[in-house]
């Protein structure tokens, strides 16, 4: 589960022309891999197989298992310039997979919730290798202002308008690890990187108290000193628990409040929904997500 994803700001642009002006690999034949600059330090190039990953998406990784029928609740606060603003996110596991570059992927739909109103509707794309990484392949996040959409710029998905999918959870997360890419989509200026930062650490949430919580710090290379970092905090077992901010003058905290277990009748309301967000990216987003294959029923 992902809160508000972290944006390279403007004032990093020409950094991104830079950047986005060396050489990258392109995707070479069936079972070949994909690599890319070390975008997030040394260690950290994107090594993409897609023979890598499981034919049918089940997600079991411990500390990111998606499970369909599972929504998680999070809530807490987003302090920025204007001042300190409620905010919640409602993560939902759907019963719908989607096919990204020959992979099929789990579809999480999270609702994004600021002061009550909804800010952004996002369907998020991951598979797990059969190694146990988790991979983020794409997002399509609708953006909502007053109650009414305004559209989905940060549209981006693997493979398409140099995207590159990256890692949302390793397999055996380790202090030692190198930092490592979660997703890198140029056209959209998204680049966030993540380190293991912490492990076996005691968090107190409105679900419980959790022992074995291992901390990941989120950054973006190309920001200013002053962006700050995002922490996130996963139980094994449970998945996403806390949010906190380290620095840097827009600060989200959250805590995980609700875990609940969808009946069929819900998660068949659910799955109608996100195929309708899905449809509509066709139309809103119609140089990226309509080049994708539509999301089914599994």
């Amino acid at each position: 589960m992902f809160t508000r994803r972290r944006r390279i700001t403007a004032g990093t642009s020409a950094l991104l022309l830079v950047l986005g002006t060396l050489t990258l690999a392109t995707a070479g034949p069936a079972g070949a891999a994909t690599t890319s600059n070390e975008l997030c330090g040394p260690g950290s190039a994107i090594t993409f197989d897609p023979t890598a990953f499981q034919t049918v998406p089940r997600i079991n990784n411990p500390w990111f298992a998606l499970e369909p029928g599972m929504q998680f609740t999070t809530t807490g606060t987003v302090t920025s310039a204007d001042g300190v603003h409620t905010h919640s996110v409602i993560h939902t596991v759907t019963g719908l997979t989607k096919e990204i570059d020959g992979v099929t992927t789990r579809v999480l739909w999270d609702r994004d919730y600021e002061d009550g109103q909804l800010l952004e509707s996002e369907l998020a794309f991951f598979a797990q290798t059969r190694g146990g990484t988790v991979w983020l392949f794409g997002e399509y996040p609708e953006e909502y202002e007053n109650g009414e959409f305004v559209g989905a710029p940060s549209t981006f998905i693997h493979g398409l308008a140099k995207a590159q999918a990256g890692i949302a959870m390793l397999a055996k997360p380790s202090l030692s690890a190198p930092d490592y890419v979660q997703a890198y989509a140029p056209k959209v200026d998204f680049l966030d990187c993540g380190n293991v930062i912490q492990k076996n650490q005691h968090v107190c949430v409105p679900t419980g108290c959790y022992n074995d919580v291992l901390v990941i710090d989120e950054y973006n290379p190309l920001d200013p000193p002053e962006a700050g970092h995002q922490r996130k905090f996963y139980s094994k077992g449970t998945g996403l628990v806390k949010v906190t901010a380290v620095g840097g003058t827009d600060q989200e905290f959250m805590d995980l409040v609700q875990i609940t277990t969808l009946s069929a009748a819900q998660l068949n309301e659910v799955n109608s929904q996100a195929l309708e967000q899905d449809a509509r990216g066709y139309t809103v987003s119609r140089s990226v997500y309509a080049k994708t294959a539509p999301a089914q029923v599994e």
